[in-house]
């Protein structure tokens, strides 16, 4: 009997966690802010690279985006570091 509380116990811990998936409009609204605040090299070409950012970065932004449902700060969180304070 203890196996069998055991094993179910394993089971449970084993069991991923569900996640809800996020809807295309918010796959969307994020792709083209990522898009927008990390433009590419060449434009139409995501394979150019970025001109600012890393991938770590972008994701990190469409992470954000997508905990916000698609809505973000104008500015992605390195700009924010680095914009001086108006006068």
């Amino acid at each position: 009997m203890p196996k069998a509380i055991g094993f179910a116990l394993v089971l449970i811990l084993a069991a991923p966690a569900t996640a809800s998936a996020i809807t295309a409009e918010v796959a969307r609204a994020c792709d083209a802010a990522v898009a927008k605040a990390y433009p590419p090299r060449q434009i139409g070409n995501p394979a150019a690279g970025s001109t600012k950012g890393t991938a770590k970065d972008k994701r990190d932004y469409f992470n954000k985006c997508v905990a916000n449902n698609g809505k973000v700060d104008d500015q992605p969180g390195d700009a924010a570091k680095d914009a001086k304070p108006s006068k």
